[in-house]
C-alpha cells in the first residue's frame, strides 16, 4: 500500500508539470530562409531574409494576384557573429534558424575566408548541414529581394530549388555547404560554389522587364586558396564529368548552322593518372547517351556521334585550359593522383603546389552512343 501511495503521490505532481518546457509560439518568430554575406572595411555585414509564411503557405484559395513582400534585415560587426547579434537587436522577434536554406557571399567575403564563415553558422545549433551556397558579383541586398515568377513564394526560385533546374538544362551543380568545405579541406580538393546572378532582359509581364535569377558559373577554391571566377560558356565541358548529370543540350557542329542538337545523358566518366619521369600525365574518357532533339540535315547516326565526339573533346580542352588560367583543376585530375599514387604526389608538390599544366590532360576520348531519334521518325530530305 504504502508503495502504491508513493505512485499516486509522483502521479499527482505529473499534473503540474508543463509539457513543454521551452516552447516558443510559433506565429511569434521570425524565419530566416536566406543569409547573405558582405564583407567590406574590416568588418562584416549580414543580410537576412524573413518570410512571413502565412503568405507564402499554398492552399485552395491562394492567390498569385498580389506579390509577396521580403523583410530584409542587417547587421554589421567584426566577426559574422557580431554581425548577426546587431541584428537581434532591432527584429522584434525571436529569430529562428531552422529554416535558413541558402547562404550567398560577395566576392570580398569569399577572398576574405571561407573557414570562418562556415565555422560560425556550423557551431549554431539551429543550422542545418544541408544549406545550399552561393557566391555573386551583384550587390547582396539585390539578391535577398528578387522575386519568383508569376508572384510565387521567393522559396520557389533558382536560389533555393536549383536542383529542379539541373534537371531540365544541366550545366552547373548545385552544391550543399557542408561538402563544399569538406573539398576545401582535402590536401588535393577542389570547391566549386555557384554563382548567382540577376538576368534583367529574358523575361517580361506584359510590357515591363522582370529580373530573375539566373546561375552564370562558378568561383573555385584550390589548396584553400581563392582562384576566382569562371563563366558557364568557360565551364561548358565540366558537365561531362558530373556524375549526376540529368540532360544537357550540344549542337553539332559547334560552330556555324547546325546539322542538329543532341541532349545528352547518363555520363560516364573514367580518369587514368599515368607517371612519366617526374611528371603526372592523365587519360580522361567519358562514355554518355544521347538522344535527337532536333535535325536539319539528314546524317548518319554513327557520322552524329563522331561530331558529337568531337564537340565534347573540345569543350572539355577548352574548359581545362581556362582553368589552368586560374590555378584551378576543374576536373580534379589532381585529386585522382592523389588517391592511386600518394607517395609521388606528395613529392610532386613539395616542388610545387599547382602541378598540372597545358601537357597534363594527355589524351581525351569520348565515346556518344545515340539511343533514341525521338518520337518523329521522318528523316530531313
Amino acid at each position: 500500500m504504502r508503495k502504491m501511495g508513493q505512485i499516486g503521490i509522483c502521479l499527482i505532481v505529473l499534473l503540474f508539470i508543463p509539457g513543454c518546457w521551452n516552447s516558443k509560439d510559433i506565429q511569434n518568430l521570425a524565419y530566416v530562409t536566406a543569409l547573405g554575406i558582405d564583407f567590406e572595411d574590416g568588418k562584416y555585414k549580414s543580410y537576412v531574409q524573413i518570410l512571413n509564411f502565412s503568405n507564402i503557405a499554398k492552399n485552395e484559395t491562394s492567390s498569385l494576384s498580389k506579390p509577396i513582400p521580403i523583410w530584409l534585415g542587417t547587421g554589421e560587426g567584426r566577426t559574422l557573429a557580431e554581425s548577426m547579434m546587431t541584428l537581434y537587436s532591432t527584429s522584434q522577434l525571436r529569430v529562428f534558424w531552422g529554416h535558413l536554406k541558402s547562404v550567398i557571399l560577395s566576392e570580398k567575403a569569399m577572398k576574405h575566408g571561407m573557414m570562418e564563415i562556415y565555422d560560425m553558422l556550423n557551431r549554431y545549433r539551429e543550422v542545418r548541414y544541408n544549406i545550399l551556397m552561393y557566391g555573386t558579383d551583384r550587390p547582396i541586398h539585390e539578391i535577398m529581394i528578387q522575386k519568383s515568377i508569376l508572384n510565387l513564394s521567393p522559396l520557389d526560385t533558382v536560389m533555393n530549388t536549383p536542383f529542379e533546374l539541373y534537371a531540365e538544362r544541366s550545366f552547373i551543380l548545385p552544391e550543399y555547404g557542408f561538402k563544399i568545405i569538406a573539398q576545401i579541406n582535402e590536401p588535393s580538393g577542389l570547391a566549386m560554389i555557384p554563382c548567382l546572378t540577376i538576368d534583367e532582359d529574358d523575361w517580361y509581364e506584359d510590357k515591363n522587364k522582370r529580373p530573375m535569377f539566373r546561375i552564370n558559373g562558378a568561383y573555385f577554391f584550390q589548396n584553400k586558396e581563392f582562384r576566382g571566377h569562371l563563366t558557364e560558356d568557360e565551364l561548358k565541358g565540366t558537365r561531362w564529368v558530373q556524375r549526376e548529370l540529368v540532360r544537357s543540350p550540344i549542337n553539332i557542329p559547334a560552330s556555324g548552322q547546325p546539322a542538329a542538337t543532341l541532349v545528352l545523358e547518363k555520363p560516364h566518366l573514367y580518369i587514368k593518372p599515368v607517371l612519366e619521369k617526374d611528371k603526372a600525365r592523365f587519360h580522361l574518357q567519358v562514355s554518355v547517351d544521347a538522344y535527337i532533339d532536333e535535325l536539319a540535315k539528314d546524317i548518319p547516326h554513327k557520322k552524329m556521334e563522331q561530331m558529337a565526339g568531337e564537340v565534347l573533346k573540345d569543350e572539355i580542352r577548352m574548359s581545362y585550359n581556362k582553368g589552368l588560367q586560374r590555378k584551378a583543376d576543374v576536373f580534379m585530375l589532381d585529386e585522382q593522383l592523389y588517391r592511386k599514387y600518394p607517395k609521388k604526389w606528395h613529392q610532386l608538390h613539395r616542388l610545387k603546389p599547382f602541378i598540372l599544366d597545358e601537357d597534363s590532360l594527355k589524351s581525351i576520348k569520348i565515346r556518344v552512343s545515340i539511343e533514341s531519334s525521338g518520337k518523329y521518325k521522318e528523316r530531313v530530305k
